[in-house]
């Protein structure tokens, strides 16, 4: 089978490789859809230490089902399916828990690490336990339904965050994963939602799609304008979507005291924090990692149109074409938010 193989950092090559094999419990899903993840684009220059080659990446993805093991039940081939991006063990002490995405040995579709390698959907075909499918609704499409995975992640950290109607709300960062938890804050009832970025672009569709306000953080003083919007408190909750040291401080310095910041952005794996603000304010820092069972909220937000997730698609391409888009993204070329590669 065709696959994009990143085979050392910062070089692809499409190659013809072994088509996989389900085990028992496993699904052959003949992919569709797949979109290239953020993090995919850090992960192929090193920086993330979770792609290392030779690795086929792609874990936001749909298809069709090709083959079934021998223990899978409830599952034919034909069915459309999607798959969550954690691989994770039932019998997990946190599974029990409902925390799967906390499992221990859990795994990443596409992900290379030291601890484990797991092939991903940048290809004809990919191997997924059977746990981890969800049935696509009839009137959602492949390329749909291939961007589940970020809106489920959206939806994790809404989930997390303690919400009121009416809460004022700021998230940090307009990128795809942004765009989507500012569609889920307008959902859940939240007045003012204040979108914070540098590009006016995106803070434009940040607009169309929920925010009440935006704020480019090039502007002078960003928290003073937060406060303006918020009867001089702050916000009720943030949202950090990025995952850098300035920007985790934007999120904490635009809430109110007694506040819930939610940190979802996973780029830097260190940044500094001002303890004392957090500490005297009596703010509560959480992650948001992954997600946690919201795949069929985000699967039914889509299907009744709640969800816009055509808005940030920026192009659907041959997988053939996935070097130069992955280039592409990486140079931040300006415009591009999500490219879904058909393999």
């Amino acid at each position: 089978m065709k696959a994009l193989v990143l085979t050392e950092y910062n070089h692809f090559e499409l190659q013809n490789v072994a088509k996989p094999t389900p085990g028992p419990n496993d699904v052959l899903v003949r992919v569709q859809a797949v979109g290239i993840c953020g993090s995919d684009v850090h992960g192929m220059d090193g920086s993330s230490g979770r792609r290392i080659p030779p690795v086929v990446m792609g874990h936001e993805a749909s298809g069709i089902i090709a083959d079934v093991g021998s223990n899978v039940r409830g599952w034919a081939v034909g069915e459309r399916v999607t798959f969550d991006s954690t691989v994770y063990a039932l019998d997990d002490w946190y599974s029990r828990r409902g925390m799967y995405n906390l499992s221990d040995g859990r795994e990443v579709v596409g992900v290379s690490t030291p601890d484990f390698k797991r092939q991903g959907a940048f290809a004809e075909y990919v191997t997924v336990p059977q746990h981890i499918l969800y049935a696509i609704p009839d009137n959602v499409s492949f390329t749909q339904a291939a961007l589940v995975e970020p809106v489920a992640v959206a939806l994790h950290a809404l989930s997390l965050t303690p919400l009121q109607i009416n809460d004022s709300a700021v998230v940090v960062g307009a990128g795809m994963i942004g765009l989507f938890v500012i569609q889920a804050l307008k959902l859940a009832g939240c007045n003012p939602i204040i979108a914070i970025d540098l590009d006016d672009d995106r803070l434009a569709l940040a607009k169309s799609l929920g925010a009440t306000h935006t704020i480019n953080a090039r502007d002078t003083n960003v928290p003073a304008q937060v406060q303006t919007l918020t009867n001089g408190r702050g916000a009720d909750v943030s949202f950090e979507v990025v995952g850098a040291g300035p920007t985790v401080k934007t999120a904490i310095d635009c809430v109110r005291k007694g506040a819930t910041v939610t940190l979802v952005g996973n780029l830097a794996p260190s940044v500094e924090m001002p303890l004392q603000a957090v500490v005297t304010r009596q703010l509560r820092l959480q992650g948001s990692c992954a997600i946690n069972g919201e795949y069929e909220a985000a699967l039914s937000l889509i299907s009744s149109g709640r969800m816009n997730v055509e808005a940030i698609l920026s192009a659907e391409v041959p997988l053939e074409e996935g070097a130069d888009w992955f280039k592409r993204l990486y140079d931040k070329e300006k415009g591009l938010i999500k490219v879904v590669l058909k393999p």
